[in-house]
């Protein structure tokens, strides 16, 4: 983990580009937190990693397009907002900017652990 200088902003590298194929996602540890990166088409996606309904694994979930779904109670989940797109899920999921270049998977949080506007990059 690296700070960027001046900012607050932490970079936290996950993996390379190839080691989450499109269409697939990857679960990781950020700052004591569990966070899930999806590659959709080439476009990479992070939120945490616990549905906000009854805390399922979202990892085990369907990736359909920009969306997760909750493998226990079927909460649907816009990976690009975070928010609830279907319930029984009523808070939308945290978001993490993430940065690909140089072909790495890189996420920028606070110190705090929370995550970064995806526009901040």
């Amino acid at each position: 983990m690296t700070q960027l200088e001046g900012t607050g902003v932490m970079r936290t590298r996950i993996c390379s580009v190839d080691e989450i194929p499109p269409g697939t996602t990857m679960q990781c540890q950020v700052g004591g937190r569990s966070v899930l990166v999806a590659n959709v088409g080439g476009t990479f996606y992070a939120v945490d990693e616990e549905c906000t309904h009854d805390g399922a694994p979202l990892s085990d979930g369907d990736l359909e397009g920009p969306t997760i779904v909750c493998p226990w109670h079927f909460s649907r989940f816009c990976l690009r907002t975070g928010s609830v797109l279907e319930s029984p899920a009523r808070e939308p999921l945290r978001t993490y900017a993430v940065d690909t270049n140089g072909g790495e998977v890189t996420l920028l949080t606070t110190p705090a652990g929370t995550g970064v506007d995806p526009q901040v990059r």
